[in-house]
């Protein structure tokens, strides 16, 4: 082992007793996490309307503070955005996050202070490495570099604004670039195809240990690898790969083509959850399927369910919530529009669930992602099929005829039997959800498969500058919007 990695890992070791701290004391530590943020807050526009220093516990915060989503908390980042100081947070805010998200906007824009730029976003990739480290001590991961895919950024009224991937890579200390590739101006180039070749013209030669992002960008760029290569797999062309970093989107449908194209029992694979947001978990478990929700990087949660919102004491395993934050980045009381599963307590795990505007519920199904997964994965082990991407829209009831559920597929490797497939996908739906079951025996028929060929997914995602193929949608603008796009053959 190199003097190298021993030094990372002793620099990274140093938060092990930190999280085991949060981990035995949660509500405490979330308390003391409200608190800071009650101080941090004291002094600005939002601290005054809601008269803040009034506020000395979290049921007198829940009860003094309204519920926010970006719709009604645009106003705060809109002033901040305007160059407003102490609006929401201390100071003024020159970094924003862009997000597509699902609200009435194109595109959302999240504040990113300096000190949720460290203290939230840096601290979690350093946990990770902290983790990963504990659970793998022979690994030599710090040996090489990581290879980050980051988006893009642009500059508005005087703002840095782009992917949060982008935002936190330009961000990063100047000698970060020493323990990373590929150079900034490279990682955050907004031409894709033009990032994938300077990537390839400059990466090659390198020790690459490991890749971080969102599946679907990753595996487009590992491909793009090996057609430049002409190598069979990226362990041909980086050896020493032995880590995959992740988040943003269930990882399921993606696993198998990441197995192909890393062929080893010895690669892993570990899930964040590092949103626009916040960082909010990591997989700490290698033999679970949950992450440990992260407590000291100054956020606070509560958890809705129906009406009812609770702090993280009252939140029960099994069940599904829709998350809140406040925290150092300025965001009060906001829904993020996530939904996450507990399944566990202590200490606090989490599963992430889906959107909570991503699901279908047009005939009354209520039909969510963690729905839709479970049953792809099922069709897929029944016919011996492999997801790539897909995307689900409602087919309208008419006059003489029922709804259904119109399924937009990108197969890797297509079913033996498709009929099979689509009578095994609507059997597993009609198991773990008995409102949709009831509408199949009233208003839904069958599912309706439509194939979509490689590289259709993408190309939408480019044209419209996305990181996430959206799942579920009570709207047929994403199918319709694929249906536009595809050229005679690419779709069936």
């Amino acid at each position: 082992m190199s003097i190298r990695n021993l030094l990372l890992r002793g620099y990274f070791s140093r938060r092990e007793r930190d999280i085991e701290y949060f981990r035995r004391h949660p509500i405490e530590v979330q308390e003391s996490m409200l608190r800071s943020r009650i101080r941090g807050g004291l002094h600005t526009e939002f601290g005054w309307r809601y008269n803040l220093a009034k506020v000395d516990s979290v049921a007198k915060f829940q009860s003094m503070v309204e519920v926010f989503d970006y719709d009604s908390f645009k106003p705060y980042i809109m002033r901040m955005f305007d160059g407003v100081r102490n609006v929401s947070t201390r100071g003024r805010v020159k970094l924003y996050a862009r997000s597509s998200g699902t609200t009435s906007d194109r595109s959302k824009y999240l504040p990113i202070t300096k000190k949720s730029l460290w203290w939230n976003h840096t601290l979690g990739m350093r946990d990770v490495a902290t983790i990963y480290a504990g659970n793998n001590p022979k690994s030599k991961i710090f040996d090489g570099k990581p290879l980050t895919l980051a988006g893009s950024l642009s500059t508005e009224q005087g703002n840095t604004v782009g992917d949060l991937s982008a935002v936190l890579t330009q961000q990063s200390s100047f000698w970060s670039g020493w323990f990373r590739e590929p150079r900034i101006e490279v990682a955050t180039h907004p031409d894709f195809e033009r990032k994938a070749a300077m990537i390839c013209e400059e990466c090659l030669d390198k020790n690459i240990t490991s890749i971080a992002g969102v599946p679907s960008w990753n595996l487009t760029l590992m491909r793009r690898v090996l057609e430049h290569t002409g190598a069979k797999n990226i362990l041909e062309v980086w050896p020493n790969m032995e880590l995959f970093i992740h988040g943003g989107v269930e990882f399921t449908p993606y696993r198998k083509s990441f197995e192909e194209i890393f062929p080893s029992a010895e690669m892993k694979y570990m899930e964040t959850y590092n949103a626009s947001e916040g960082f909010f978990a990591i997989a700490d478990d290698p033999s679970r399927d949950d992450m440990l929700l992260m407590l000291d990087y100054g956020t606070f949660y509560e958890f809705r369910q129906g009406d009812n919102i609770v702090p993280l004491e009252g939140v029960k395993c099994g069940e599904i919530y829709a998350m809140l934050i406040t925290s150092n980045n300025g965001l009060w009381r906001y829904e993020i529009g996530d939904t996450v599963k507990f399944t566990s307590t202590d200490p606090y795990r989490i599963r992430f669930a889906g959107r909570t505007r991503q699901y279908i519920n047009v005939f009354g199904e209520e039909l969510i992602v963690d729905n839709s997964d479970h049953a792809l994965v099922r069709a897929c082990e029944a016919t011996g099929a492999h997801v790539g991407e897909y995307s689900v829209a409602p087919c309208y009831m008419g006059v003489d005829k029922k709804g259904a559920h119109e399924w937009f597929v990108e197969f890797v490797t297509p079913p033996k039997d498709m009929g099979q497939f689509v009578e095994v996908l609507d059997r597993e739906l009609r198991a773990i959800n008995s409102d949709y079951d009831a509408k199949r025996v009233t208003t839904l028929e069958l599912p309706i498969m439509r194939v979509v060929k490689h590289g259709l997914f993408l190309k939408w995602l480019v044209k419209r500058k996305k990181n996430k193929v959206p799942r579920l949608m009570n709207n047929r603008a994403v199918a319709d919007d694929i249906i536009a796009m595809a050229k005679e053959g690419e779709l069936v």
